[in-house]
């Protein structure tokens, strides 16, 4: 894996609050190009949150989000997210290939190659057969696999993950690990799970989110949600 080199996403005193309920408290992360981070903790912990706060989807209620390019405060990131499927409404009349395409929105590509890069991360997936399904008619491990297709398609600098594995059976569960594997050698990862034991084996940092955030030094990450050292 590449070392980490410049600062690419920085959070600074980060605090998330709804009412009376504290989702962060205090947060500070710099992320690096080129780092993969493997963020996990307790369920309502707040790895979610701090993933919509990173994507600026969610505006802290305290302290401020930057995104940097070669140390220069930008305001965009090229960002491929997969969210939790249960974010995901199935109703929507939409297909594999159009849910996989949207990855490329706002893309200069001729139609020929948006088409032919769809049909390769399609196949990369596992979904080649049910390209034109709607996403009404998959199992939750199939759209899964399209989101994640969209998520990678447009080979973003930045990929964040919340709970890739969700839904995926054991036979799909490998290739995704080979995928991420294959990603992790040029793109920056922030990947949130609860199965920890072969994703760390690959990131190069480890986060443990509890309201509050930890970074754990420990050379070994498979207990969820404490660190040894």
């Amino acid at each position: 894996m590449r070392l980490p080199q410049n600062k690419m996403i920085e959070l600074s005193h980060v605090w998330m609050q709804w009412d009376n309920r504290i989702a962060l408290r205090d947060v500070s992360l710099s992320v690096n190009e080129g780092d993969f981070l493997a963020i996990t903790g307790p369920n309502g912990g707040g790895k979610t949150t701090l993933l919509r706060v990173i994507l600026k989807l969610l505006t802290p209620t305290q302290g401020e989000v930057l995104f940097r390019n070669r140390g220069k405060i930008v305001k965009d990131l090229s960002i491929g997210y997969l969210p939790q499927k249960n974010m995901i409404d199935q109703r929507f009349p939409i297909s594999v290939e159009e849910v996989v395409a949207s990855g490329l929105l706002g893309k200069k590509m001729q139609k020929e190659e948006i088409r032919l890069r769809v049909e390769e991360i399609i196949s990369l997936v596992g979904l080649k057969e049910h390209a034109c399904r709607s996403i009404g008619n998959l199992s939750g491990g199939q759209l899964q696999r399209a989101l994640l297709g969209r998520a990678i398609i447009s080979n973003p600098r930045v990929l964040v993950l919340d709970e890739p594995l969700s839904y995926v059976d054991k036979r799909f569960e490998g290739k995704i690990y080979e995928i991420v594997a294959e990603l992790a050698k040029r793109t920056t990862i922030l990947l949130v799970s609860h199965e920890m034991s072969q994703i760390s084996t690959m990131a190069n940092r480890h986060l443990i989110v509890d309201q509050q955030l930890h970074e754990c030094h420990a050379t070994h990450h498979y207990i969820h949600t404490e660190c040894d050292k």
